[in-house]
Order: structure tokens, then sequence, then C-alpha cells
């Protein structure tokens, strides 16, 4: 396992042409660009868990039939610090970075003091989010910091802010069919409050603002308070409808006061996170056009969920479909002193990860009587209850089990839909198959081949789609066995047939999220 998890991965700035076995069809033309921790050792230090990894960005380039491979480190302050020293001097979540012992008192003084309200690192290792014609590798941090899409170079650092209040955001933004970007992040204890901000970047600007950021011109659609001045929940990602932004403020909290002190007492900001499971899961539902929640309140038993799936409206409902946990074991899976030889032996996930819907009725009789299911449609088995202090109490139909890192055709992203792609997993936490999900008939297809690993499966849709699932899936495949050369999987999302593979000779990483950015979406090539 240390070949994939703990070994550092060389990067290949400059293209290499795969080798492509099958057929692509011609109008497949454009980069797949992907993230994900690429080198865990630095020096004779290490980073704790995989998570934590330096940024290593990766591309899979269409043109004309062929297909070429490159990869680069993100140039982050926090890489050129790492390298620089030649150790690890910058905290990660789960890794805290203490001064060198060579350091005089003065520095280290200095050093603890910054830590009280810490700095964030700009490694961007999870994501990529694309703004008008610009493209950022993203995390979970107040930093973003803008990439070339076709040579995977660094360019600037942008700090959200500077522009919104936000010490934290997702890195799974949602986009309109203008471009615009909606995402959301925490402000934690900012002016007396903390809360969770909701806020759109605009596709386009004026022509004199052009070469300016588009942040600039950033617009705070709402905020909702936290249940917890000082304890915020943990969220990887939201959901939105047509009218609807949908956050599920879970019972997964950040402990403030243990991230302000935690550098002191020698721990990771990691262990500031704890799984709440006496209380309660809150869903909020924002009314896009009042950009207020709406007045019910309405919650679910608690559990942990990374991963939206995607939610809609129907017949007076918004279903909304997710993939939870019932603790937060996934996170701990993770360190990389679990990530050794006996990991699909040793390493168990105590709550396995289902697809859950969440139905919650928009309009209902409010002289129902208590204990009533508002929820109308027979096509659910969800249950919403009305209870006596008015509340809503909702329980979740299981779609199914054993799927995580979902992704569909994004052209339904907030309506009805019916597949999703995923990757499978059961009790480890490592996926060893792609699995397509009907939501309407409950049946399942799936690709598996022997000491293959699937990266998250991302659909590219036919230009000449009639259907949902007509288009293509594509995902980089690791491998287990050093004499199986990795390579890139194309399947038809329809029959969830291979349909090709490009394989490259060169130690592929195991990476996290990304995006297919269509030929027309790409600025011209520089020379």
């Amino acid at each position: 396992m240390d070949v994939i998890f703990g070994r550092n991965k060389e990067e290949h700035p400059e293209p290499i042409k795969a080798e492509v076995k099958g057929e692509l069809p011609s109008w497949l033309q454009g980069i797949l660009l992907r993230n994900g921790p690429g080198m865990h050792t630095v020096g004779e230090t290490q980073y704790n868990h995989w998570f934590d990894g330096l940024a290593l960005m990766h591309s899979f380039t269409f043109k004309n039939g062929e297909v070429y491979y490159r990869s680069k480190y993100l140039r982050s302050d926090t890489y050129n610090c790492n390298i620089e020293a030649n150790r690890i001097v910058v905290s990660e979540f789960g890794t805290m970075a203490y001064p060198d012992p060579c350091k005089n008192l003065f520095a280290k003084a200095f050093c603890y003091l910054s830590h009280t309200i810490p700095e964030f690192t700009d490694n961007c290792l999870i994501n990529i989010m694309k703004t008008g014609e610009d493209y950022y590798a993203t995390s979970e941090t107040n930093f973003i910091r803008k990439i070339n899409p076709h040579t995977l170079e660094t360019l600037e650092k942008v700090d959200y802010n500077k522009y919104v209040a936000v010490n934290l955001a997702t890195s799974h933004p949602h986009y309109d069919s203008a471009g615009n970007v909606l995402n959301m992040g925490t402000s934690i204890v900012d002016k007396g409050k903390t809360k969770y901000v909701i806020f759109k970047i605009p596709s386009s600007v004026p022509e004199k603002e052009k070469k300016k950021s588009r942040l600039k011109h950033l617009e705070v659609v709402c905020s909702i308070p936290s249940q917890s001045l000082l304890h915020p929940s943990y969220y990887h990602s939201f959901g939105v409808t047509e009218n609807y932004i949908i956050f599920i403020e879970q019972p997964f909290k950040l402990d403030i006061l243990k991230l302000a002190t935690a550098y002191f007492r020698g721990v990771n900001w990691a262990s500031c996170l704890s799984f709440h499971k006496e209380d309660k899961t809150w869903i909020h539902l924002i009314d896009k056009k009042t950009k207020k929640d709406i007045s019910t309140k309405i919650y679910t038993d608690a559990m942990v969920l990374f991963h939206h799936v995607n939610a809609y409206e129907e017949d007076g409902h918004v279903v909304i479909d997710v993939i939870s946990y019932s603790d937060n074991s996934l996170y701990q899976m993770f360190y990389l002193k679990n990530l050794n030889e006996d990991l699909e032996k040793n390493t168990k996930l105590t709550s396995i990860p289902a697809c859950k819907r969440f139905v919650v009725p928009l309009g209902f009789d409010k002289d129902a009587e208590v204990g009533t299911n508002l929820v109308k449609f027979p096509s659910t088995t969800a249950t919403a209850l009305k209870e006596k202090d008015g509340n809503i109490y909702c329980q979740a139909e299981m779609l199914c089990e054993g799927i995580e890192l979902p992704r569909i055709n994004y052209d339904y992203n907030g309506k009805k839909y019916r597949y999703i792609y995923a990757t499978e997993v059961q009790w480890s936490p490592v996926p060893t198959k792609i699995a397509k999900f009907d939501v309407l008939t409950k049946k399942k297809l799936s690709w598996e081949e022997e000491h293959c690993w699937p990266a998250e499966p991302v659909f590219v849709p036919s230009p000449d789609l009639k259907e949902e699932d007509d288009g293509l899936i594509l995902s980089s495949i690791v491998t287990s066995d050093p004499r199986k050369a990795p390579f890139l999987l194309i399947l038809d999302a329809k029959t969830f047939t291979e349909m090709a593979r490009a394989t490259v000779n060169v130690n592929l990483h195991l990476d996290l999220h990304g995006l297919f950015i269509p030929e027309k979406d790409l600025n011209a090539e520089p020379e």
C-alpha cells in the first residue's frame, strides 16, 4: 500500500503520449483535470494524514483520437516553504508543523503566537473550480490558487477573505446555467457571530474589469447563523434546486476554542473535530428569492456526510440525495499509519456509506395532526413527521449502500434525475469498483478489474445527447500490482462497457476530485 499512499510521486510537467487501446469517439476533445495529494514526505518529515499531502495536479488531454498525460505539483506558498526548508514547516489539518529546533527563542515565540488564530494553508489539493474563463485549485481553507489548465502552471494566490468574511469554504461549488459560481463558507466568530455564508461569483464582468479577479464582484447571497457560536458544523458540500439552496448542518463539529489552542497543546486541527451522535442534524432550505431560510425547522437524526449527490423539487416537495455515515470513522481511516500492507484486512470502516433520500414537504396543512407523515407522493418511503412544536422530523429512504464520490450528468443538477455514477466501497475506505446506480429501478451496473483502484468517475455528455446517460465515464485507475501499468478508463455511460483505455507508463497517484473541460471552454494553448 506504500506504493499508492506513502511514496512521493514524481511530476511529469511535459506531455506524455498514452497508449490507447480501443476507440475514442471523435467528439471527445478537451482536458480531464484532476487534483489530489502526491507528496507525503519532505526531507525527514512526514505528514500524518493522506489528505494532508502536497497537491499534485494531473491531466489527460484528448486531441484527435490521441491522449496526452502530464502532472505537476501545485507551487503553493506551502509547497515552496516546505521544499526550501526540506521539512514540513506549514501545518495541514491532520499534521501540525512546529518551529525548527535550531530557531532562536524569539522566532519560536513569534511562531507560537501566530498560531493562536491560524493562518491556514494554501495547499489546494481537493478539487478544481471554474470561474468564467479561469480555473482554480481549491481546498477547504480561504485560499484558492489560479492555474493554467494546459500546462498546470501555478498562477496567483487568491484569498476569499479579501472579498467575503469566511475562514473556510467548500471545494464543491455549484454552477448555474449562466456559469455563475455558487459556494459557501464558514465565518468564525466575526463581530461576535459564527455563521455560514453563501456567496456567488459572476461568470462575466465588465470589459474594463476583465484583467482583475472576478472575485471583486463577489456577492453575498445570504448567511445562516450557526446553532453554536463556538461549535460550527463541518461540511464538505451543499445542494441546490431551482428555487432553493440546501445546507445540512450536521453534528460533526469544529471546536473553535480547541482550534485556537491546538498548536500549544501539541495536537492537530483534525483533533478539534468531533461527532455528537446525540445531537440533531438540521436541514436548511434557503429560498433563492427571499434569500432567507424557510421558517419551518426541519431535522433528522445525527449523521456525517461529505457529499451531496443531487436535489430537486417535485410536487411540492424538495428531494435531497446524499451519501451519509453513522459516524466519522472515514476520516480516521486515512491516517498514514493505517494505510499499510494490511490495509484491506485491518482497516475497516465502522459505518458503511449509505446513499439516502430525504424528502421535505414545502406546502403542507398547518392543522395536520401531530405524527402525520407530510410526504404526499408514493414514489418514496422517506417520511416527514409533524411534531408537537411544529418542527418536522425527516427519516430517509435508503437508496443503496456502499457508494462514494458520487457524480451525475451535471445538466441535471438541481433537477429530477435518474443516474448516479460513483466508486464502490464496502467496509474498507478504498474503492475497488465503479458503479452506475439507477435511482428509479434501484439497479446497479459495475466495472471492476483485479488490482485496480478507480478514482471518482466523471460523466462527459455526448454532443447529441437525447437521454440522461448518453455520454462517457472517465476514471483514472491506479494499480496495486507494480507489474500492471495505470491507465485512464473510458466507459460507455449507458451500457457501462469499456470503450477504451489510455495507459501511461508513470506512477499515477490516487486523486480526489476534478472536472472535464470541453475544448470549446479552453482558451488557446500558449505557444
